[in-house]
């Protein structure tokens, strides 16, 4: 991929996958609210944009300040829900070239933007600010990594996307995306080109097993032990690198989610 676009599912939609046409999405992009209106004061009267000014009505005739006009939203309280307990931590003996659990915090990983993601109970957390197409990354491992397993577990609180990309090049790699409410699916994506779709059931609030196999150009993607996807990049765009876990709203314009027990080993 060109950027690591992880957050752009209604542009992947337009284009049909090797396992069929890509469903219909039955939302329109979230767009910002209209405006709250522009308090402005000019020769001791308030004017304000979104209302009209109703004419002759009674004024005072006592100078107080113009009033501060908020449009913040109320907070949504399951941003703050922390997910069931998750699955235990148990890496395999051999073969394992990275494993964390995130009881040290970030200390292995880097993020691109520290006001997204933290540690909270042991887990990693990823919060995004309200808004359509927000996106977000942490990354870990080497870029010479070339054949391997990721093994994760991720917990969906608030929107749709749950994402990771495999074999990344700076901001260039292979796309997994997990979508839950709205769409209960799974794509897998090179840039901007699909290279293949399944649907899985996978609701927010719960735990969800993914595991992701990158072998020379072929891909095979299993979520909470079953093969969903077996594909092949025929140009083998990207034989190399690390690995990336995302955080992206799409159009949907939130997202809360945990990951937890991160485990990249040699292939079998």
């Amino acid at each position: 991929m060109d950027r690591l676009e992880l957050a752009s599912h209604e542009l992947l939609e337009a284009a049909p996958f090797s396992s069929g046409a890509a469903p219909a999405d039955p939302r329109r992009l979230v767009t910002g609210s209209a405006a709250r209106g522009l308090c402005v004061l000019a020769t001791g009267v308030a004017f304000l944009a979104s209302t009209p000014l109703a004419l002759g009505a009674a004024r005072s005739t006592a100078i107080r300040p113009a009033a501060k006009v908020s449009s913040a939203r109320p907070r949504d309280p399951t941003r703050d829900a922390l997910p069931p307990p998750g699955p235990r931590f148990r890496p395999p003996d051999q073969g394992v070239l990275f494993a964390d659990d995130f009881s040290h915090g970030l200390q292995a990983w880097t993020p691109d933007r520290d006001d997204v993601w933290s540690t909270r109970g042991g887990m990693l957390r990823g919060d995004l600010p309200d808004g359509p197409q927000q996106r977000a990354f942490v990354y870990a491992g080497s870029q010479h990594w070339t054949d391997y397993a990721v093994d994760l577990d991720v917990c969906g609180i608030r929107g749709v996307d749950k994402g990771i990309a495999v074999r990344v090049q700076g901001e260039s790699g292979v796309g997994i995306d997990l979508r839950g409410p709205g769409y209960h699916d799974v794509l897998l994506y090179q840039g901007k080109i699909p290279l293949g779709q399944r649907r899985i059931d996978n609701g927010n609030g719960m735990w969800h097993h993914l595991r992701v196999e990158a072998r020379g150009p072929r891909y095979r993607v299993w979520v909470n032990g079953t093969l969903v996807l077996d594909r092949k990049d025929r140009r083998n765009a990207h034989p190399e690198g690390r690995i990336a876990l995302a955080a992206y709203t799409g159009g949907v314009g939130q997202c809360t989610l945990y990951f937890d027990n991160v485990v990249v080993t040699s292939p079998r």
